[in-house]
């Protein structure tokens, strides 16, 4: 029969027959005519003993399998992303005499919070905001606020993507109780691009330097609606706030940053690397790291990257084979003994 929605949703009579196999500990074959989606989405299998019957699917295996290609699909565009702005910085030292130019250098922290300031203050449908790290300063926090504000007041709604750590951070936490209720959204994710802002889907700003003190100015039609594409991807793959994190596996102590953390480390990311792909400080990753390896009793870094896969909190990538013109043989994912061995795609 027609499934009257998408092939990543759930219905209501789905919501409900899960519910009741969760409870039950199965279901019957049959009682899943008003809901094939839970087959499509994996969430029951087959009972071996009895073809009649179906088995639901622990709800944090059925996430974890369902999120995978929503994730591969978010390291993609940020990996386009990036490439795409490597490819533009080099253009905008291009002479030119159009008026309208769609890329515009701004230099010097002046220029760009005031670029910042003035486009919230004009903004009257909304403002898009993707921040990477998780220390959000008082000082930036009451900058954005005043941003905010100035926003809310000509009728822009807002929705703020951070990464999981800055879930902690007093200032934000101070933020979010200033700006009006009913006018702020916020996600928190994993990993996240580069600072991107955009205002009302006509402008948007991103970082020209690794010190951030050079941005770009786009108003190119085109290119924003791809860097808005981008933004929705990660939106999408968010956790709102108000909801906790996923949970890692009942058997340790392990939080979900910690757990990120876990799946880079065996990439064979170095702590520099990590730490910089996490928001956080290296000494705050490495931290990190010594209560890992607490909570799963590791004995070196070596231990703790096979205690981690064994343990089924990181799934390790099946072992690519030698590239084309090469005599170099699979390369097993692996820890760096001393935090600062090979790094993987930064």
């Amino acid at each position: 029969m027609t499934h009257p929605h998408g092939d990543r949703e759930l219905c209501d009579e789905a919501l409900r027959l899960y519910s009741e196999a969760l409870r039950d500990g199965r279901i019957s074959r049959d009682a899943l005519t008003a809901a094939p989606c839970l087959m499509g989405m994996a969430l029951l299998h087959p009972d071996p003993m009895d073809a009649s019957v179906l088995r639901p699917v622990p709800p944090s295996a059925a996430l974890a399998h369902l999120l995978l290609p929503i994730t591969r699909e978010i390291h993609e565009r940020v990996r386009l992303t990036t490439a795409l702005a490597d490819s533009l910085a080099p253009l905008t030292a291009v002479p030119s005499g159009d008026p309208n130019l769609s890329i515009t250098v701004l230099e010097g922290m002046p220029l760009i919070v005031s670029v910042l300031s003035e486009s919230s203050a004009a903004a009257t449908s909304e403002i898009l905001t993707a921040q990477p790290g998780g220390n959000r300063t008082k000082t930036s926090m009451e900058q954005g606020l005043r941003n905010s504000l100035a926003a809310i007041e000509r009728g822009a709604r807002l929705r703020h993507i951070y990464q999981h750590p800055a879930r902690y951070n007093p200032h934000l936490k101070d933020y979010m109780t200033r700006v009006p209720a009913g006018w702020l959204e916020v996600r928190t994710v994993e990993q996240t691009v580069e600072r991107l802002i955009i205002f009302d889907r006509e402008m948007a700003l991103i970082p020209a330097d690794a010190e951030r003190t050079t941005a770009l100015e786009i108003r190119h039609p085109a290119l924003v609606t791809y860097l808005v594409q981008v933004y929705e991807v990660l939106w999408a793959g968010g956790t709102p706030l108000a909801e906790h994190l996923p949970a890692t596996s009942p058997r340790t102590q392990v939080t979900p940053v910690q757990q990120s953390i876990a799946r880079l480390l065996v990439e064979g990311t170095s702590d520099e690397a990590v730490a910089r792909r996490m928001g956080i400080s290296v000494r705050t990753c490495r931290a990190h790291i010594a209560k890992l390896m607490h909570a799963l009793n590791a004995s070196s870094r070596t231990h703790l990257g096979a205690l981690l896969v064994q343990s089924g909190l990181v799934t390790q990538e099946p072992a690519r084979g030698p590239r084309p013109g090469t005599d170099e043989g699979p390369s097993p994912a692996r820890i760096a003994p001393d935090g600062n061995g090979p790094s993987g795609p930064q």
